[in-house]
């Protein structure tokens, strides 16, 4: 068969290859394969023409230009944390449009997203997945039954590996893009609501069917350094603002200074080096709560005491982990958000301080998540029970306050797991006989430090024998939760109706628990 450059191609190697002849320079050229299975636009660009341009005027414009319908999946993710603006300007033009029983998975929500609880009252949201929620008026929301479909609680590292499989497929991502030119190179590193790393965005731009990059500081091309690069980008939107950084900083992210919470801190940081895991190499993660904050302190005096030099802290990181990098005490920090305005700063100007996607950080299905490359790793939680097993989801009232979060990714792949919390928090001893919602199972819990002494897991028989001379407070967790319940004045047993308002992931995807609503609302 003749080409279209007059060479002679054989029918048996047509037949072999089972690939058509050339047709022409622009005859296949250009598609966006994305665009062409969904049946909307495919561009075809000739030489001397310029590509159709990625820029659209307004939300309003890109909804339509997306070919967004009832029923559809859209994602959003947490880096402007409780500062963002671009999860409620998009689901507000949607509901402007009348569009219905939208699905939202967005790695993250907070409570500056309430105005999406009257768009779940009226049927716009039906659905929500997430990695992470903040207390407020949404997770009531969610608590009380408003979604017409359990909402979904997955894992940090659960997410990605969800979206890579297709098991969480999304339609459309939107990202907020803090500095981005008119092809879609984005970063985080640049403009005034500069967040940082993109990191929990990487799956969303590699995986949707389309992908939206919102911006408040549209730049000349190109944007540099690219984090998220053009060719995963149909549209870019120029808008005022997509956030206000002040709101990165939500919740403690400094060490405390309660006295009995820096006591918990000393003394894990003390069992740490007693069960041998503060050493040359070593690697840490702690949450960004002010006692585990307290935690990395009290471990930085040891490592500078005996000069020990750790090989990297990771995951969400803030100003105390930055300057532990200045000083030398680790080689590097892998971050997959950041905190507050150091470690922003620290981020665009560090080569030492490492973007990572979230599914290197810790999904289970990777050829190495990061996870599994801890020594130790501080977790928090709202309860335990006797088996060692986490809840960080529910309150002892069954009110939705958080969700898994990297915890239970974190548990399974560390060295050590060490839980830092009060033994009684608001009078009410966290340890119990079975907790309102297992997150974490305690097969991968080691240790819980509390101010009235430390309760080993007695899978642990290494530590257990390791510390059996320790002057530290060892006790079983039998003996530990009878300290905790001869000090609290409350118990909490609420009443759960039989409605089953969230589902709890395990990180590989398979159910570990429900939360179901509580008689009481709230």
């Amino acid at each position: 068969m003749v080409n279209a450059v007059g060479r002679d191609i054989p029918e048996k190697i047509i037949l072999e290859t089972e690939k058509p002849v050339f047709e022409g320079a622009y005859k296949n050229s250009g598609h966006d394969v994305k665009k062409i299975s969904s049946g909307l636009r495919s561009a075809k660009v000739k030489k001397g023409q310029l590509p159709e341009s990625k820029l659209v005027a307004s939300i309003d414009e890109v909804i339509d230009r997306t070919g967004l319908k009832d029923g559809m999946t859209v994602s959003f993710h947490h880096h402007m944390r409780n500062g963002d603006y671009v999860v409620n300007t998009v689901m507000e033009a949607i509901a402007r449009k009348g569009l219905k029983d939208i699905h939202v998975a967005a790695s993250g929500l907070f409570k500056c997203h309430e105005p999406l609880v009257p768009l779940i009252r009226d049927g716009v949201i039906t659905k929500i997945t997430l990695s992470t929620i903040s207390p407020g008026p949404l997770a009531k929301a969610i608590t009380n039954g408003y979604l017409k479909h359990p909402a979904v609680f997955m894992s940090h590292g659960g997410r990605p590996r969800a979206i890579e499989s297709g098991e969480l497929h999304i339609d459309v991502a939107f990202i907020a893009a803090p500095c981005c030119d008119a092809e879609g190179n984005m970063n985080g590193a640049y403009g005034k609501s500069a967040c940082g790393v993109l990191s929990y965005a990487y799956a969303d731009a590699e995986y949707a069917d389309q992908v939206v990059a919102v911006t408040d500081n549209l730049v000349s091309f190109p944007a540099s350094p690219v984090e998220i690069s053009q060719e995963k980008v149909d549209y870019v939107v120029e808008v005022e603002a997509i956030g206000d950084p002040e709101g990165i900083s939500f919740g403690p992210t400094k060490p405390t200074e309660d006295s009995v919470n820096l006591k918990i801190a000393e003394t894990t940081a003390q069992f740490l080096d007693e069960a041998g895991y503060i050493r040359d190499g070593m690697s840490m993660q702690t949450g960004a709560g002010g006692t585990s904050i307290a935690v990395a302190a009290a471990v930085g005096n040891i490592m500078r005491a005996r000069n020990v030099k750790g090989s990297f802290a990771s995951g969400g990181i803030t100003s105390y982990f930055v300057d532990m990098l200045k000083e030398g005490l680790f080689r590097g920090l892998l971050d997959v958000q950041c905190f507050d305005s150091a470690a922003i700063e620290s981020y665009r100007d560090n080569p030492k301080h490492m973007a990572m996607s979230a599914s290197q950080y810790a999904n289970p299905n990777t050829k190495g998540a990061l996870v599994n490359l801890l020594d130790i790793m501080i977790l928090g939680a709202t309860e335990m029970d006797i088996d060692f097993n986490l809840n960080v989801v529910t309150g002892s009232n069954g009110v939705i306050l958080s969700s898994s979060g990297g915890n239970n990714d974190c548990a399974a792949g560390a060295k050590i797991a060490v839980v830092v919390t009060n033994l009684v928090k608001r009078d009410m001893c966290i340890l119990r006989d079975n907790v309102t919602t297992v997150v974490t199972p305690g097969e991968t819990v080691d240790v819980l430090v509390t101010e009235y002494g430390i309760a080993i897991n007695p899978l642990r028989t290494d530590l257990l024998e390791k510390l059996k001379r320790s002057k530290l407070p060892i006790m079983t967790i039998h003996e530990l939760k009878a300290i905790g319940e001869s000090k609290a004045a409350k118990v909490m047993n609420p009443e759960f109706t039989d409605k089953v308002v969230a589902v709890v992931e395990y990180r590989d995807g398979t159910i570990i628990d429900v939360v179901r609503k509580p008689v009481q609302e709230f």
